[in-house]
């Protein structure tokens, strides 16, 4: 890829940063309006929060598949950006509208729908990346990326703390436009490789679908045996870290400001806000992550990261249960405490989630990517569908203070679960997709 420039992967990184604001400002109000305006469990609000995951599983894998096999004057990742960015936007936007009617089945409709347009441009986009990006760049472009989605996270928890404290509506007002805003700079400026793009080839999207219908499900089937029924056990092993630490961190993610709110006894924006610290020191390490890992190997680098989110929960869980905020302000004790253990635990959970992606894809071949890329958002969506049901149960039966140790027990498992893997760290100087570190056992 002798094209490839640092500064189209930090555009292409906008896409993230709608993305991030979006899902930012979703996961910390909608189970709060779940909550309180329409009075449900947390078991069941956890259910209602798994659909964004539930379409994930469904529909990534194939999407991503789909958007391989895809040939416009455009490119193969575009027209789904094209499709999916501005109709999510809108039903994001009617949200607050949907609420004010307490209409539960009218507020179910709206997140349904954003939920599916949600996911029908996510998957292209993340593959856009490797699209553009030889291996040996990749975890650095990652971090890039990675820093962007953080930058995108920390603006929806800083400033949405502001906007909900005027008026709830307002994040997801403001959120919706600057997600709509920010793909259409990643249409406008990132080009596809050039043999993606076919002048004057329309989507013809029928065709397409059967095609695509018909080899996804045989390319997923073939990508999950290499999962299953490989001798190797390093794609597998990624894969169920993958799925435990991201149990973890969709449940705090869903559940947190719950647990500022009723558990700390402060205000849900006070606990976004604190969420955004660490979203803060992700967006600030993101970049300086994908690089630790390009030197030091990105096996090292996960673990060291997960060492650190764990002993972080720890110290946080011993914190909540032993003090409480007096007030909901920023200047409380303990809410900077908890910010500045969320400051480290960002750190540590940047050196993770930065370097996983590069490993799944450069354990596949360039004709794959998508495909691998889908594979990836599969576990990690089916964690996320695992994620809030088991964690709201968990609560429903004893409380906000099981979150932190539910979070950490899964951390845990997914640091075991990194110790197996044996390949996708990459091979210097060389830049195929299928270098790799060979099984040293």
């Amino acid at each position: 890829m002798k094209d490839f420039r640092y500064s189209r992967i930090f555009i292409l990184g906008f896409g993230f940063f709608g993305i991030s604001i979006i899902w930012a400002l979703y996961n910390a109000y909608v189970p709060i309006f779940l909550q309180d305006t329409f009075h449900l469990s947390k078991t069941v609000t956890g259910f209602i929060m798994t659909i964004d995951n539930l379409f994930a599983v469904l529909l990534l894998p194939f999407l991503g598949a789909l958007s391989d096999m895809t040939r416009t004057k455009l490119g193969r990742r575009k027209p789904y950006i094209l499709l999916g960015a501005p109709s999510a936007a809108l039903m994001f936007a009617l949200i607050p509208v949907a609420r004010e009617y307490e209409s539960l089945a009218l507020f179910m409709g709206t997140i349904i729908f954003m939920n599916f347009f949600m996911a029908l441009f996510r998957s292209p986009v993340i593959a856009f990346m490797p699209d553009i990006t030889p291996s040996e760049k990749r975890s650095q472009a990652n971090g890039i990326i990675n820093f962007m989605g953080g930058l995108g996270a920390l603006l929806a928890y800083f400033g949405g703390k502001a906007l909900y404290d005027m008026n709830y509506a307002y994040p997801f007002y403001l959120g919706a436009a600057i997600m709509l805003l920010a793909n259409l700079l990643v249409v406008l400026f990132v080009p596809e490789p050039e043999e993606y793009r076919v002048p004057g080839k329309k989507l013809e999207l029928k065709k397409l679908l059967k095609e695509t219908t018909r080899k996804s499900f045989g390319e997923l089937k073939e990508n999950l045996k290499d999962v299953f029924a490989s001798k190797e056990r390093s794609l597998f092993a990624i894969l169920v870290a993958i799925f435990f630490w991201f149990i973890a961190f969709n449940s705090l993610e869903t559940f947190f400001t719950s647990y500022a709110k009723y558990h700390l006894r402060i205000e849900e924006s006070t606990g976004a806000f604190m969420l955004g610290v660490f979203s803060l020191s992700f967006m600030i390490f993101a970049i300086p992550a994908g690089f630790i890992g390009g030197r030091f190997g990105r096996k090292r680098t996960i673990t060291l990261g997960l060492l650190i989110v764990v002993a972080i929960m720890l110290l946080a869980y011993q914190l909540g249960e032993s003090s409480k905020p007096a007030s909901s302000s920023l200047n409380d004790p303990v809410v900077m405490s908890f910010m500045g253990l969320f400051f480290v635990g960002g750190i540590g959970w940047a050196m993770v989630n930065v370097n996983s992606l590069p490993m799944v894809v450069d354990m596949t071949t360039e004709e794959k990517l998508g495909g691998y890329t889908g594979l990836y958002y599969f576990f990690s969506q089916a964690a996320n569908l695992v994620a809030p049901p088991l964690s709201g149960a968990f609560i429903d039966v004893a409380g906000y203070k099981t979150l932190l140790p539910f979070a950490t027990l899964f951390f845990i498992l997914a640091m075991i679960a990194m110790q197996f893997v044996r390949r996708g760290d990459i091979v210097r100087g060389k830049g195929n997709i299928y270098d790799y570190v060979p099984d040293m056992d």
